[in-house]
Parts: C-alpha cells; structure tokens; sequence
C-alpha cells in the first residue's frame, strides 16, 4: 500500500506566536481561524431537538424537506434557478467534501487537478489523497494544453475575499467543456459580500442553462453558525451528484438526521443570515479600518470572512508584529507561496475582542 504523504497541519506551526499572544496582559485575540463564535438561532437548536429520539439510519441524500430548503435558499438568496432537489447532496460540512471530491469523482495518478493559487490547504490535500498532481494556476493561460480532470474555484475566495465575475466564471465553463474537465467552486462564503455581489456558478448566466460538468461546494457554518453541526452540500450537474450520492451511501457518509432538520430550518431563516451579516459587517469596519491606520494594505477583501492585509514585509515578520500586541492572524504562506508578504486576519471573533485588537492596533 502506497503511503500518501501530506504537508503538515499549518496551524500547528503557530505554537510560538500563539504563546507570545497568549503572554499579553489583555490576553489573546485569535484572528487566525475562522470559526464563529456567534450564537446559534434558537429554531435551529429546536429542530435540532426535535428528532433526536429517532433510532434509525437517515438518508444519504437527505430529506425531501432539506433538498428542498437548499433549492429555494439558493433562489432567493443568490438568484439561481433550475436545481432540482433531487440533485441536491447534503455532506458533512464542506471541508470533508473538499478533502475527498477528487477521489470520490475518480481523479488518480494520471490526472491533473487545478487548484487555485492561493487557496485554502484543503483543496491540496485532497488532490494529494486521490494521488493526482496539484497545479496552482488562477490563469487557464497556466494549464496550457494540458487536460484537467478538475477545476476547483473558489469565491468568494479564502483567504484573499476576491470575488470572480460572471465573465471569468463563464470562461472557465466554456474552457472546462471544451475539455471535458469537471469545474467545483466552493461557494461557502457566497452570501457574505460587501464591495462586490459574488455570484455563484450555478447562475444561468454563467452556465446558460447547462449544468452540465459543473458543481457547486455550499456550507452553513459560516451564514447560519453551524461549524460545529458540520452542515453543508453540494449540486449541480444531476448525473455527478447522482455518481457521488451511489459512492457516499457505500462509504457511509451521512449526515446525521438532527443535522438534517436544523439545516432544513438554516436554509428558511433569512433574518438571521442578515443578522448574522450586519454582526460580520460591523466588525470588518472596526478592524479594517485600524490596520489601515496602523500602515497596512487591505488587498481584495470584497466578500467573505477575513482580511488579506500587507505591509510589504515577509508574513512570519508580520505575524510577530501582531503577536507582541496580542493578536495571532495567519500567514499567507499557509495558502500558498504566493502569500508571502500577507497576512490572513479573521472577523470571526466577539465585538470585545475585535475592538480589544483595534484598541492594540492604535496604540
């Protein structure tokens, strides 16, 4: 058996900046991971309840009512049209199918998988699990002749927040087909945008009523809290989503019935995504406009979760400026070599603790 050797887990190298951060007398403000600490709405932990004396299996594909949900979510929130529930997958978070899509769809060793490049350190490490080659390229100029079996997207991005328009989404899916290559985008911070409306790849206008070849990754653990629940699906293309779900019911990868209900409710509750919205917007103004004023460069950050900041230095430099005040962000280097003078900073912390870093930025 053939070992598969991966990179280490990034954040565990933040051990000495973490330590420095923690030894501030104000105690540490944790910017470098974007998990939320917002509440969870009290009718998502109702539905959560209110099955949770059933005993039996639940369904791979998911209940009618959540695929459902997702399909009407997708309308209203972000305008797309023609999914059929049928072709909606619920999956056990995103992270879990970003990890293994490239070998759930068969990539192996003669493939190539193009990821983007500056990308979040999963994407790699599911290319390096099914045993295809990785290739960084933001430019299909990059691949040149050469036939993926996959495309992944992601916008809005992490870690930058850049947000592709319909065009280049439209020239991948035709360069794609032309190809017979599948194109993923991993859509999960699509509600949160701020100086730009992200679309998502499922849009008509991307695609002109063909879904064919395409997917689209989506997680509730960002809009709706739910990183805990582990909560997110994917659709599009029906035929793919059909080949996955035969896979998934053979390896047993279920969401749990619980999970089911409290996302079928997420995916209704439109006020508490706005609210959980203003939250994250209201944030993103204090903290952007500190490291501003502390001489820093905000690049892209037009939708999603973080703030990919500069000031023309190399990021372990920055990330232990940040860590003497207190703060521990993420460097740039974990997404890529093309992050090494950046720094990715998280919203997702109290109001206390982003005005704590604000305060520490000023001083």
């Amino acid at each position: 058996m053939t070992r598969v050797e991966l990179p280490g887990f990034p954040w565990d190298s933040l051990a000495g900046p973490t330590a420095r951060a923690k030894a501030h007398p104000g105690g540490i403000v944790d910017l470098s991971v974007g998990t939320p600490v917002d509440p969870v709405a009290p009718a998502i932990r109702d539905a959560l309840a209110a099955v949770s004396d059933i005993p039996g299996y639940p369904t791979t594909h998911g209940t009618p009512q959540l695929r459902a949900a997702a399909v009407e979510a997708l309308r209203r929130r972000h305008g797309i049209a023609g999914i059929d529930p049928e072709s909606v997958l619920p999956t056990i978070g995103s992270k879990e199918l970003v990890a293994w899509l490239p070998t759930l769809l068969g990539a192996g060793p003669d493939d190539i998988v193009v990821i983007p490049e500056l990308a979040y350190p999963t994407y790699e490490v599911g290319v390096l699990l099914a045993g295809a080659t990785v290739l960084r390229a933001d430019s299909l100029f990059a691949v040149g002749p050469r036939r993926p079996a996959m495309i992944w997207l992601n916008s809005p991005s992490n870690p930058t927040g850049r947000v592709l328009g319909v065009e280049h989404l439209r020239k991948v899916v035709e360069w794609a087909r032309d190809r017979g290559t599948v194109v993923v985008s991993d859509e999960c911070y699509l509600a949160l945008g701020w100086d730009a409306d992200p679309v998502s790849v499922l849009s008509p206008a991307v695609h002109d009523g063909n879904l064919d070849g395409i997917l689209a990754v989506h997680s509730l653990s960002k809009s709706a809290n739910l990183a805990s629940y582990r909560a997110g699906f994917v659709t599009g293309d029906p035929a793919l989503v059909r080949r996955l779900l035969e896979v998934r019911k053979h390896a047993g990868m279920i969401v749990p019935r619980p999970v089911q209900e409290a996302m079928t409710v997420a995916l209704a509750d439109d006020d508490a995504l706005l609210a959980q919205r203003e939250r994250y917007a209201a944030r993103r103004i204090v903290l952007r406009k500190a490291l501003q004023d502390s001489g820093f460069r905000i690049d892209h950050s037009e939708a999603g979760l973080y703030l990919w900041a500069t000031r023309g230095e190399e990021t372990a430099a920055t990330v232990g400026w940040f860590a003497e005040r207190g703060i521990l962000v993420a460097p740039g280097t974990f997404y890529g070599p093309a992050g090494g003078q950046h720094v990715r900073i998280a919203l997702t912390a109290t109001d206390e603790r982003i005005n704590a870093a604000a305060e520490r930025l000023a001083s």
